[in-house]
Order: C-alpha cells, then sequence, then structure tokens
C-alpha cells in the first residue's frame, strides 16, 4: 500500500489510518505474503498478485486515486466519482453491515436499475467477506419472493418506491430478511419503519463508524480466499425456476486477466452501463472488467436514454447481446427512410461497395457515408465492439463491418463467470464464436455437446447439489448444454441448445436459432420461434417490430386502432411474408418456413414469455399460443 508520512515521522495510508492501524495491518499483510511465498499452491490464480477482487479493487482504488471511475448522469449533467470516492463508499457501507451483524457468508441482495449504488453495495459486500446477489428490476413480486427465500437474503438495497413495493408485498414470506434500504425517498418521505433505513442515511452511518473500524474493513478484504463466493447469479429460469450460480473470487480473477488480455483499451477509456446488472456479462462489464483495465464507467439517466447517452459518452468498448446491436441498426434503417433521397441513394451505394475495390471518389463517398453512421450512433471511437449471450445474425455483423466496426463474436454462460470464447482482432469468421480463452479447455461430447473446463467455471448451484451434479461431472467439466463443433485452427460454432433442436416427423434435425437469425435481421421482425418438432414441416410464431411496422403502416395508410389490430391487418401479413420469402431461399428445404402466425401481443420482460433478458421462453410461448400452432397444422 502507499503511504505517506506524517509530521511526526509515522507512515500512515492514503485512507487515513492511525500510525497503529497501519503498523497492524502491514504485519498481518507481510505474514500473508511470506506464506503465500512458500506456498504457492494456496492460490495459483492471480491477477498483478492478488487473488481476489476485493484485493484488487483496493489495490485499484489507491493507484488510481484521484482519477475518476464513473459518472452518473442526472438532470442532463454528467458527475464523476473518483477511485478515492468509490473506495470511501464502499468502506462505509461495508462497516454499516459490519455494525448491522453481518458475518461472512451472508447474503446481500440489491433490487435497482444501473447506477452507482449498485456497484458502492456489491463492492462492499464482497470486501466484508459477504455474499452479493441481483435481482433483475424487472421482476415480479413472485420472482422477488422466490430468489430473496433461496438465497436466505439478509439485507436488501431497493431503488425506490415502486421496487419496496413489491418487496413488502412478499415480505411476509421472506423470514431471513432483516433489513432494507431505499437509495431514493421520493415517495417514501412519510415512510416509518425501523427496518426500512435511506440509503443516505445508511451511508452517514457507516462514515461514523470509518475513524474507529476502519482496520475492520481492512482485514475482512485480507481475510478474503480464492474459493470464497463473491456473489450469485440466477439463471434466466429458460427451463424453470432460476438456479443461483455460486461464483467464486477465483473466477471473478480468472476473468480479470482475460479481460486485460482481450479488451484493446486503456486506462482512461470509458464503457456505458446499460445491460441488467444481475446479468453476468454487465456484472463483468461494469464492476470487474474496470478493475483491469481502467474503464471510466459511465450510468445512463434512465433506461429510455440510452442511445442518447451512448452519443455524449462515445465509449471505446460495448458489449451487447444482438439485440442490441439490431436495435442499432434499426435506428439506422428507420433514419435512412427519412433522409433525403441523395443520402439515401449514397447509403445504398456505398453498401455495395463494401466488398469490391472502389475508386478514390467511391472510397471518399464510402468513409464520409459510414463515419457519419458511426456518429450517429455514438460509436466513431468504438476500440472493441462484443456481442454474444445469444445466437447472431451473420448479416448483421456484415452491416457493421460495413460501418468499419468490427463486431467480434464471444461465447460464454454464466457458469463460466463470462466469456470463454472469443473473436481475435481481424479473425472474424461468420457463424462462429471465436477460438478458447487463454487457460480455457474446450471439447466436445455426446450429442455433440460443448464441454468447458479452467478456472472461470462456477463453483455450483446454491442449495442444488443434484443441478450441480449434472452440471459439473468428476473431472471438472462444465456441461453447457449448447451443441456445437471445434473447427481445425480452433474455431467453436455454436449450433443451438441441445433440448431445442427440432427432429421432424422425417427425422430430420432442425436447429431453429439459425432460421431465427435470418428472421430477426428483418427491422420489420423482433423476435421469433421456429416449431416443428415431430411435425411434417417448419412454421414460426412471429413478434413484430411495433416501431418499425407501425411507420411501415402509416407510410401505407393502413389503418390500425391498436397493437392488436395492427399484427391482423392483411397487409401487414404479407408483409412479413415476404421477409419469410426473402430468406426461404437461403434455407434447405426441410428448414424452408410453410407458415406463419404473428403473436398478437407486445411482450416485455415482465410477461411470463420472457426471460429478464428479453430470451423466449420456448415452452411457455408453444403452451400459451398452442392454438396458434394447431392452426398452422390443420387440414394440411
Amino acid at each position: 500500500m502507499r503511504t505517506v508520512v506524517s509530521k511526526n515521522g509515522c507512515a500512515t495510508s492514503l485512507f487515513g489510518w492511525s500510525c497503529g492501524q497501519w503498523i497492524e495491518w502491514h504485519d498481518s499483510a507481510l505474514e500473508e505474503a511470506k506464506n503465500m511465498a512458500m506456498n504457492p499452491s494456496i492460490s495459483s490464480i492471480a491477477f498483478e498478485g492478488e487473488t481476489t477482487p476485493a484485493r484488487v479493487f483496493r489495490k485499484r482504488c489507491i493507484t488510481w486515486h484521484e482519477q475518476p471511475a464513473l459518472r452518473k448522469k442526472e438532470k442532463g449533467l454528467w458527475t464523476s466519482i473518483s477511485w478515492k470516492n468509490y473506495y470511501q463508499q464502499v468502506q462505509a457501507i461495508g462497516l454499516a453491515l459490519h455494525q448491522w451483524g453481518l458475518k461472512r457468508r451472508d447474503v446481500v441482495c440489491i433490487l435497482a436499475e444501473n447506477r452507482p449504488e449498485w456497484l458502492f453495495a456489491d463492492m462492499a459486500a464482497q470486501c466484508m467477506g459477504l455474499i452479493s446477489n441481483g435481482i433483475y428490476p424487472t421482476s415480479s413480486p413472485a420472482q422477488v419472493q422466490y430468489i430473496l427465500q433461496n438465497s436466505d437474503t439478509r439485507i436488501l438495497f431497493v431503488e425506490n418506491q415502486e421496487q419496496l413495493e413489491k418487496v413488502l408485498a412478499v415480505r411476509s414470506q421472506c423470514p431471513h430478511l432483516q433489513k432494507i434500504i431505499v437509495m431514493e425517498r421520493e415517495g417514501l418521505r412519510d415512510l416509518s419503519n425501523p427496518n426500512i433505513v435511506f440509503f443516505d442515511d445508511f451511508l452517514k452511518f457507516g462514515q461514523g463508524l470509518m475513524p474507529s473500524q476502519t482496520l475492520i474493513f481492512e482485514n475482512a478484504i485480507d481475510q478474503s480466499k480464492p474459493e470464497d463466493i463473491a456473489f450469485l447469479v440466477y439463471t434466466s429460469g429458460t427451463t424453470g425456476s432460476p438456479k443461483g450460480a455460486m461464483i467464486t473470487n477465483r473466477n471473478v480473477v480468472f476473468q480479470l486477466s482475460l479481460a486485460h488480455e482481450y479488451l484493446d483499451v486503456e486506462v482512461g477509456d470509458q464503457s456505458i452501463s446499460f445491460l441488467p446488472l444481475s446479468h453476468i456479462a454487465e456484472r463483468m462489464a461494469s464492476v470487474f472488467n474496470p478493475l483491469a483495465v481502467g474503464l471510466i464507467v459511465h450510468f445512463p439517466e434512465n433506461s429510455q436514454t440510452v442511445f442518447n447517452d451512448m452519443r455524449e459518452v462515445s465509449p471505446h468498448v460495448v458489449f451487447a447481446p444482438p439485440r442490441f446491436w439490431e436495435k442499432m441498426y434499426s435506428q439506422v434503417d428507420l433514419f435512412m427512410r427519412d433522409a433525403i433521397a441523395p443520402a439515401r441513394w449514397i447509403y445504398q451505394y456505398s453498401s455495395r461497395l463494401h466488398d469490391s475495390k472502389p475508386s478514390i471518389v467511391q472510397s471518399f463517398m464510402q468513409w464520409l457515408c459510414f463515419r457519419n453512421i458511426r456518429l450517429f450512433l455514438g460509436l466513431h471511437r468504438i476500440k472493441t465492439a462484443l456481442t454474444g449471450a445469444a445466437p447472431v445474425p451473420p448479416d448483421l455483423i456484415r452491416w457493421f463491418g460495413r460501418c468499419g466496426i468490427e463486431l467480434r463474436e464471444a461465447y460464454g454462460m454464466t457458469e463460466t463467470t463470462g466469456f470463454c470464447t472469443a473473436t481475435p482482432q481481424g479473425g472474424v469468421r461468420l457463424g462462429w464464436a471465436g477460438i478458447r480463452a487463454s487457460d480455457t479447455e474446450l471439447s466436445i461430447g455426446q450429442d455433440k455437446e460443448i464441454l468447458i473446463r479452467g478456472g472461470h467455471v462456477f463453483a455450483g448451484y446454491w442449495k442444488m447439489p443434484e443441478q450441480t451434479a449434472l452440471a459439473l461431472d468428476a473431472q471438472g467439466w462444465l456441461h453447457t448444454g449448447d451443441c456445437g463443433e471445434i473447427s481445425s485452427d480452433g474455431y467453436l460454432a455454436i449450433q443451438d441448445r441441445i433440448k431445442d433442436i427440432l427432429i421432424t416427423s422425417g427425422g430430420k434435425n432442425i436447429t431453429p436459432s439459425h432460421i431465427e437469425n435470418l428472421l430477426k435481421f428483418s427491422p420489420y421482425i423482433t423476435d421469433a420461434v421456429i416449431i416443428g418438432d415431430g411435425q411434417k414441416y417448419i412454421t414460426a410464431l412471429v413478434m413484430i417490430d411495433q416501431e418499425h411496422v407501425s411507420r411501415y403502416a402509416q407510410e401505407k395508410q393502413i389503418p390500425y386502432t391498436n397493437f392488436l389490430s395492427l399484427t391482423q391487418a392483411p397487409a401487414i401479413h404479407f408483409l412479413i411474408q415476404s421477409e419469410i420469402e426473402k430468406i426461404n431461399p437461403s434455407l434447405a428445404r426441410v428448414e424452408q418456413i410453410k407458415d406463419f402466425r404473428i403473436i398478437g401481443e407486445l411482450l416485455t420482460a415482465e410477461d411470463e414469455e420472457l426471460t429478464p433478458t428479453m430470451k423466449l421462453k420456448r415452452k411457455v410461448i408453444a403452451q400459451k399460443y398452442a392454438s396458434l400452432i394447431q392452426s398452422m397444422y390443420e387440414n394440411k
């Protein structure tokens, strides 16, 4: 730890310890370092000499001290939080939790949108040896109850009145829950409940403990071990109740090394946090990757301002699922439809030139067109653009390539603490999710199942030993449930979830995600579910894109009164039919879509058909829309 010398000659830390506190901490740290040197097997995985994320966090806060770590936009203005202030907030919260009687391995939960306080609470729990956990802010009261019960949560941070009401509705069913900390006072100023505390009061309480109890906080960090559970991540629940994946300190530190290796960024480069922090991808991107590479994490004003705020931030790195990148493509498509005729012509002409060798004049036109598109999207400074967490349409990668953005695919899951394969720079290969990450083992098992082994593989499912045994075998291989193949030069191709592969009545195996990806590249289709298991032919349930289809209806003067009537309009049915006819020639005859139906509801993350990460639950869809599906096979 870096020190300064006080007037009396005693070394004191930058965090304001007394001389005695500093000497006591230094002696214990020195003794531990000696033990580590004599027993290197204690921890074989380290990042810059540190074996837990809490220790890496402390080290970074010392090194980067006054540099900005986080920025939050409120009322149109960006406010910066330095690494020093970040550490002080985390320390205050950690000491307050300790004073409330929490012990190591107790669970602290966070139910909020992305904001700095989410990170403060998360890191405070980990520094104190607690287990942190996040709940999607779109979760229903029943979903909140399940996670609070299953995780044995003792302390819960909630964002506002809306989230508090969800918790209070199920509070009696959560016996372990002791205290609730509310981040925003709006609508709750008259609240009087000894078990509900406002965040600012809780923070002041912790700050009051700092002068005398700082050593407790530092010792807790020192006591953290690689094998300790750092946090839980509940899976999205596409196949049943969510399972709490136990992510260890060792898992996180392993991923820090991968982030340092694969992210082409520098200290002070910028990112933006907009995907749910309850998801492993955003948790790593916004909480931990900055510890590895020094990113400044920006928090948008709200979920509705993400694209506008992204233009202001102009991030250097963005990781997002294909749905986000598809939305960006759709934004440009909408914009170009309203553009003046010359601009539309330049865009179309420049797109055609991408794979040819144009003249100097043509190259200038292409540069001018796509440079403005990058500016429009806020991606003109992008260094690393990554996608994953769902199948990626090849045409999407091609389009961003035309724009001068190398959209690189990665593969991973909750159980691998993030990515385990990644596409190297300059190595984009359509239909492939990159090569294995450093110190990662890949294998193909029975039924072409992808198997993974490495320091990023999780410790198992919380309180679910039977499910853990199904996922992890005796040799330490994680059975992913995905089927795929590995090329001769090490690239991994993801074909589909094994459970999702369809077998037609003729015995043909169909991978639905491949067909669904082709459909989703249409600006008029948000999502689709391919049907055909045990049937003679393939059909589809289609979710239309409200924004694009509504605009199309207005342009064509198609009358409608609401979303349902829009989906039922014959002209819209013809529009989707034409989109399907565009992709059918690229499919094998057995894969071609013979019929379809449009889902007449505008689905959101709150609906049972979708997970909080907007993945369709195939079984729920099949059950709810059984009559629609049946109508596509009757009398045929």
